[in-house]
């Protein structure tokens, strides 16, 4: 991981040597700009699950699952007198959702049937008159159960008028509350203020001595660097490769996910603490005509849990009049199981790892639906409000699960 970090570092250091180079400024005399409101996107989406494989109660539970999500993005803009544009993202997510399974989850002795989750974020990026670019992000996120804080570094260059690579690195480092199901609460042997040893023997480090009232976590961190290589090949054709190596350590399971053993008795999900992840994509874009686009999107994963993965993407965006487009889109989806995975009742005492959930299992899916697109000259109701999008679309699981998801995006300049 070290090596990893330290070959994006150097290409990192290469962008900003390359933005870092004077610009070839004109002679008239450039007007500065500072930072102003440029665009504000709201996004409002609805989410219903059904499914009978719960991970909570050991892959035969109910999975029913009702998300109300909502974000705000705002963004300013402003240039400087030598012509880098700067960029600021400020953003603010709210999910609410509820879950059957949930109630099956012990909090201090009491159930939770829901949960919000809040993620604000900011980006920061400068871009200079060549299109070489470099800036920084940090995330935050929290729930009832998990804690979360995110940094990355991202730069882009320009190789020639019709290549770019972009580059970033990112790190995210979460804290994963213990909450056991109620029947496998382990009672704590404390050793010191700071720390516990569970009944599984893991030691957990803890702020102040063990209560209900104060539930231990875990960490989990996750680290990431990828590569995007875009390529303008003519007037109608552009494509893109991306590459991601990600590494995670800590707790990686869930502590509230049951797994039952074929001799009856029930466990906690186990799961190795380190994982790597190699996920490499190609989208390729086609203009037939002024009217209709093809946009499709490949990628293949691995990871050392035994997991590979083909996904395979298709949307074909119409343009009916200059403003209005209508854009059907299909997904399929197909993984193997990762090593560690089992049914209800098939793990037994020898499996040193094991899990039930069904998101790790062998597995097909699909995604169909369609968008809109509406955006008129004067804006919608207003010159203010420029654009609106809608899509909605259909997921079907071959584990006998499937969604419905309904999304809106209002864009106001």
């Amino acid at each position: 991981m070290k090596k990893i970090c330290l070959t994006l570092i150097g290409i990192y250091i290469m962008f900003i040597g390359a933005f870092a180079q004077k610009a070839t400024r004109p002679d008239t005399v450039y007007e500065v700009k500072p930072l102003h409101l440029d665009e504000i996107n709201l996004v409002s989406s609805y989410y219903k699950q059904e499914g009978i494989h719960s991970a909570v109660t050991g892959g035969i539970g109910n999975e029913h699952v009702v998300d109300l999500s909502n974000g705000l993005d705002v963004k300013f803009v402003g240039w400087d007198a030598r012509h880098n544009k700067h960029s600021l993202d400020l953003g603010l997510g709210f999910d609410h959702h509820t879950s059957a399974s949930s109630a099956y989850v012990s909090k201090s002795g009491a159930s939770k049937t829901d949960g919000t989750r809040i993620y604000p974020s900011v980006e920061y990026t400068v871009e200079n008159v060549r299109g070489n670019s470099f800036g920084f992000g940090a995330y935050y996120s929290t729930e009832y159960n998990y804690k979360s804080v995110g940094l990355d570094l991202h730069a882009g260059r320009k190789l020639g008028t019709n290549t770019e690579i972009d580059g970033k690195i990112s790190g995210f480092f979460d804290k994963v509350k213990m909450i056991y199901p109620s029947e496998l609460i382990p009672a704590p042997t404390i050793v010191s203020p700071s720390t516990y040893t569970t009944a599984s023997g893991r030691t957990i480090t803890i702020d102040g001595q063990s209560s209900k009232d104060n539930i231990p976590s875990s960490p989990r961190n996750t680290y990431s660097a990828s590569l995007t290589l875009s390529q303008i090949v003519n007037t109608r054709m552009q494509f893109s490769v991306m590459l991601d190596m990600v590494a995670q350590n800590g707790y990686l399971g869930l502590p509230f996910h049951r797994v039952y053993f074929a001799d009856g008795s029930v466990h906690v999900e186990n799961l190795p603490e380190t994982r790597k992840k190699l996920p490499i994509g190609v989208r390729l874009n086609y203009f037939l005509g002024d009217k209709v686009v093809l946009r499709s999107y490949y990628r293949y994963y691995m990871d050392d849990w035994g997991l590979r993965a083909h996904t395979a993407e298709l949307e074909i965006p119409v343009k009916v009049t200059s403003f209005f487009s209508i854009a059907p889109f299909y997904r399929y989806y197909t993984q193997t199981a990762i090593k560690y995975f089992g049914a209800y009742g098939t793990h037994t005492a020898n499996d040193q790892y094991y899990s039930s959930n069904y998101s790790l299992s062998a597995l097909t899916s699909q995604f169909v639906g369609a968008g809109i697109h509406l955006a008129p000259p004067k804006g919608i109701l207003n010159q203010h409000f420029s654009a609106l999008d809608a899509r909605f679309g259909h997921y079907t699981q071959s584990t006998e699960l499937y969604a419905n998801v309904l999304s809106f995006a209002f864009t106001f300049k």
